[in-house]
């Protein structure tokens, strides 16, 4: 009778327990505690401590930036894609340790070709994707090419930074041709210099030039990014196209398109658009066509984080 007796017991103490401790917790809720993403933030420091494992030192604090990163965009993705995003998402100081985490790993290891790179694609994000820094992307950048001078990759990405986020084509012309000047970089950048400068913000250049990155990454980070500015240029060509034929039918029927219905009732559209992520476009009151705020394509280039409501 003692066993059956003593498993009795224990099983009410275990369903004991696990009611004082369901009321431990409503009467003293958890605080969540912010993990500080860096714990030493000299370079200089830290290179002295990790003497010796100065490479481990660098892979590390590389993984502590690309967990960063991506908490910080998954944070924001999902904050976005609420029913009423947060006034707070407009807060761009959300990314505001990355760029020390990719300085200390660059210095820790200053060869680091990945994180010059990915680290630069990171900071030059457009925000909510990234923090919306082209400056420091290209600082990033310039630092690796001290170390590296050869690096022709480094001085291309700093065009391409140039061109896509800062809209300056003279300045991505003349990177394109000092990159062209280094021994072994390809034949194809001079060319690209030379249109860039002609032809800068043409849509069909920089359909040219993500195609070139495309073709010629050696990562699939890179190939991933050039796959999606792709995608965001065929978005741009369907919204011209869509809102030619907007224009039209608001033109001959005389009404104020608000909405897709219209269109397909006239047999104008065979249905509501979709951009190339299968996301549906979203036509204004006042009849302007636009990239839904919930495509993973947001925000096209030049497109700001929130657009004006419409009236």
């Amino acid at each position: 009778m003692r066993m059956p007796i003593a498993v009795i017991v224990a099983l009410l103490l275990l369903a004991g327990a696990g009611v004082v401790q369901a009321a431990h917790d409503r009467a003293y809720p958890a605080v969540e505690i912010e993990d500080a993403p860096i714990y030493i933030a000299s370079p200089v420091a830290l290179r002295r401590l990790t003497e010796g494992f100065n490479g481990m030192a660098a892979d590390l604090y590389w993984i502590r930036a690309i967990q960063y990163y991506g908490g910080t965009k998954r944070r924001l993705d999902a904050l976005a894609q609420s029913p009423e995003p947060p006034a707070a998402l407009a807060d761009k100081s959300d990314y505001q340790h990355l760029y020390e985490l990719l300085d200390i790993t660059t210095s820790l290891d200053p060869r680091f070709d990945i994180a010059y790179r990915f680290g630069a694609t990171f900071l030059a994000e457009t925000y909510p994707s990234g923090p919306g820094r082209p400056d420091l992307a290209i600082a990033l950048l310039e630092k690796g090419l001290r170390e590296r001078p050869e690096k022709w990759q480094y001085l291309q990405d700093i065009g391409y930074i140039y061109y896509w986020y800062l809209t300056d084509y003279r300045r991505a012309a003349e990177y394109f041709e000092r990159a062209s000047d280094v021994p072994g970089a390809p034949n194809w950048l001079r060319p690209l210099a030379a249109t860039t400068r002609a032809q800068g913000g043409d849509r069909r250049m920089s359909r040219a030039m993500w195609l070139s990155i495309l073709e010629s990454a050696d990562v699939d980070w890179l190939r991933v990014q050039a796959e999606r500015r792709l995608l965001q240029l065929r978005a741009l060509d369907d919204i011209d196209a869509l809102q030619a034929r907007v224009d039209q039918y608001a033109a001959r029927t005389g009404e104020r398109v608000s909405g897709w219905n219209a269109l397909v009732a006239a047999r104008v559209l065979r249905g509501v658009p979709r951009d190339p992520a299968g996301t549906p476009y979203e036509l204004t009151g006042d009849g302007k066509v636009r990239l839904s705020e919930r495509s993973s394509l947001f925000p096209l280039p030049n497109e700001p984080l929130k657009l004006t409501p419409a009236p």
